[in-house]
């Protein structure tokens, strides 16, 4: 259970650096601040005690993915994103982070509000443009998810380059992990994005249809469950980006929409399916929009991003959506999967054959 011990020293914070339009924020700065939070985070909570992920079985493990965008770029995000963020993680029992930029105080800040019974580690900022100085992380919650030593980078041979000239624009992470009898090695990627060109499609494509292709492979050698899990920028799911995924030996749940505007695919949770298939029995998307920095709360943030001239959304020159929502929390929706981990039968009737 994520910890909520920050709530009281909220209480007793000191206002006095706070400009006029700050403490002009009713409900949200001065003495109602824990108050604010904990209506958000009971709010968050029931709506992810009537959803689909609040009906998961103890049992099965769930796996989650979040981009959160620009984690945290020099700009640290409110102390309320952080307790809704680490409210969502702490549903899951691993999660992939992706867009991780250099400074690691985001990162040890969330572990400090999820509790002791979680780890992390993080990769290191993959260099070059194209790479956009981002890391990939994993949590993972240890009173369910056993680390099994083993991680690494995929880097290409050179007669293996994509398209016969480059490596992945930002390196994926392999990482193994086991819960119950269920071995898994999750590759956590962010496909290259560029724009909405075909051009800049087919590279995202080709990414794809590589890192599947690699995992595909090793799920046959290695006789245990891939998966490519994050941010793979595909558009819909019927175009040649997800066919990368699915004609390549992987099995992706129908997520729908994961971009703030439901319209784009952009995030995926993918097993390989052979030599055995992962049995998923629950998957979704967690809008947290229906609980925290909801529509109806534009004009109550508003003075808020106005005051905070350092911040990425100040003057508030976009919506409400696109800037002090989007920076906040992030620009996508967080994605699970529920996974069966009890594979003992399987493993029993190896020997009646």
């Amino acid at each position: 259970m994520a910890f909520y011990h920050y709530l009281n020293s909220y209480v007793r914070e000191d206002l006095s650096r706070l400009t006029k339009a700050e403490k002009a924020a009713e409900g949200i700065l001065g003495p109602a601040k824990a108050k604010w939070i904990a209506e958000g985070l009971l709010r968050l909570r029931q709506q992810i005690r009537d959803s689909e992920l609040g009906k998961r079985q103890e049992k099965n493990l769930v796996i989650g993915s979040w981009n959160i965008r620009a984690c945290d770029e020099g700009t640290p995000r409110r102390d309320e994103s952080y307790h809704y963020i680490a409210e969502i993680i702490d549903h899951f029992d691993i999660c992939a982070l992706q867009e991780v930029k250099d400074d690691l105080k985001p990162l040890w800040r969330l572990k400090e509000m999820l509790g002791p019974n979680w780890n992390f580690f993080v990769t290191d900022p993959t260099a070059g443009n194209l790479g956009n100085r981002e890391r990939l992380a994993f949590f993972w919650n240890e009173n369910k998810v056993l680390f099994r030593n083993l991680v690494g980078e995929v880097v290409l041979a050179q007669n293996d380059l994509i398209d016969g000239e480059r490596q992945f624009a930002r390196t994926p992470f392999l990482a193994s992990f086991q819960s119950g009898w269920f071995k898994f090695t999750l590759a956590s990627v962010h496909i290259i994005f560029g724009g909405s060109r075909r051009l800049d499609k087919a590279q995202r494509a080709a990414e794809v249809k590589k890192l599947a292709e690699i995992c595909a492979k090793r799920a046959k050698k290695d006789d245990q469950f891939y998966a490519m899990i994050g941010d793979m920028n595909i558009e819909t799911t019927d175009d040649d980006i997800m066919a990368g995924l699915t004609k390549n030996g992987l099995e992706a749940p129908a997520f729908g929409g994961t971009n703030l505007k439901l319209n784009r695919a952009f995030d995926q949770i993918a097993f390989t399916t052979k030599p055995r298939k992962a049995r998923m029995v629950g998957h979704g998307v967690v809008d947290w929009r229906h609980s925290v920095y909801r529509p109806e709360d534009a004009d109550i943030y508003r003075p808020i991003a106005e005051a905070d001239r350092d911040k990425p959304y100040r003057n508030w020159t976009r919506s409400y959506e696109n800037s002090f929502m989007s920076f906040e929390m992030s620009d996508h929706l967080p994605i699970w999967v529920e996974v069966e981990t009890d594979y003992s039968d399987d493993y029993l009737r190896r020997f009646t054959k």
